[in-house]
């Protein structure tokens, strides 16, 4: 069952994956303002949240997790992000070497599963070679940055989202199915 919880969790994360990548393909600027916009709200709740909480607590615990401070820059974060999402979208190109990052550090993990999977003699292993692949030449891609308008740059990243769920989405399937048949073959073994 816990595996099983595994390979679920895997799936939605690939299709949420899968659909912001079609989301940032439809309209990345009109997206990507309602995800800082969201994200914004989210962080004036968790803010005026905090600092309701501090006057609250006790004075001596209140001042030891400093709630205070916290909510305040979680407000000012917040109002960034409501009223100056223009300016973030602009330092869109550092976010971008952010996510290059994360995309090439998920590609060293791929290869880490390849390998494991060849260890234990899984036969769809080059399936995740090749997912690994994808995800590093993907990240170089992004991190070397040749496009000139955010725009096609986050066109670029959709389509790099989309590709890397895919190919996760496929993996998840050949190692449910070589499971799947591994079981198979060991319950007629003990017949």
């Amino acid at each position: 069952m816990k595996k099983w919880n595994t390979v679920l969790g895997k799936v939605v994360v690939c299709v949420c994956e899968i659909i912001v990548g079609v989301l940032l393909m439809a309209d990345p600027i009109v997206f990507t303002a309602g995800i800082i916009t969201a994200a914004g709200i989210l962080l004036l709740l968790t803010g005026a949240f905090t600092i309701l909480r501090y006057f609250r607590m006790d004075p001596m615990e209140a001042q030891l997790e400093q709630g205070l401070v916290k909510g305040i820059c979680a407000i000012l974060g917040g109002l960034l992000c409501v009223f100056k999402k223009e300016w973030i979208i602009t330092t869109f190109p550092l976010l971008t070497v952010l996510y290059g990052l994360v995309i090439l550090f998920t590609g060293i993990m791929r290869i880490q599963w390849a390998v494991d999977m060849m260890r234990i003699k899984k036969e769809q292993w080059h399936m995740a070679a090749a997912g690994a692949g994808v995800s590093i030449v993907l990240a170089t891609v992004i991190l070397l940055n040749p496009f000139k308008t955010t725009v096609v740059l986050w066109r670029f990243v959709a389509v790099s989202m989309i590709i890397g769920a895919v190919m996760d989405l496929v993996i998840l399937v050949f190692i449910n199915q070589d499971n799947k048949g591994n079981k198979k073959e060991d319950s007629t073994e003990i017949m």
